[in-house]
């Protein structure tokens, strides 16, 4: 195969979970979630899928991609996606975000953006900018820290673990 077909394919390939994911969010509608859906692939081929399940499931970080990313390393049994990429039928939220970088997925794929979702009431835009802002003070709550002796005991207890395991 060429180079040339092999790009080919993958796009195509690409394409594909893209529409998947877009059927997911669709259907995600029609049985009471939000109109939102996931994939992880990896090697060509998709190794779990993930619906919004906000409020069917009580879980307000039950988004697709977060629910997506869960059951791929329960089905890879990893806590590293790497060689994955994320497949998601909009532009993932920070939160959505910030779980694929902490899974390590290798790349991000996404069909519509943060304002075709703001048209539809999922204005997620004053998170990317709250975390812009770089006085906390004007975040909707406090984020503050106090300062204790032993703040540093878990993490002291992390580093002497001698079977731990890296992450």
């Amino acid at each position: 195969m060429t180079t040339t077909t092999q790009a080919t394919s993958v796009h195509e390939s690409e394409r594909a979970w893209l529409e998947r994911a877009i059927r997911l969010a669709t259907d995600s509608v029609a049985n009471g979630g939000g109109p939102f859906g996931a994939l992880v692939a990896k090697d060509g081929e998709i190794v779990a899928l993930g619906n919004n399940q906000v409020t069917t499931n009580l879980d307000p970080t039950a988004h697709a991609e977060v629910s997506a990313i869960r059951a791929a390393c329960k089905e890879l049994n990893t806590f590293s996606l790497e060689g994955c990429v994320l497949v998601t039928s909009c532009e993932p939220c920070p939160m959505c975000l910030s779980s694929a970088l902490w899974a390590r997925v290798d790349r991000v794929i996404f069909a519509a953006d943060r304002d075709d979702a703001a048209v539809a009431g999922f204005d997620d835009r004053r998170f990317y900018d709250l975390f812009d802002k770089k006085d906390s003070s004007l975040w909707p709550m406090p984020v503050e820290r106090l300062e204790l002796s032993n703040r540093t005991e878990p993490f002291d207890a992390w580093l002497a673990k001698t079977d731990r395991i890296d992450y």
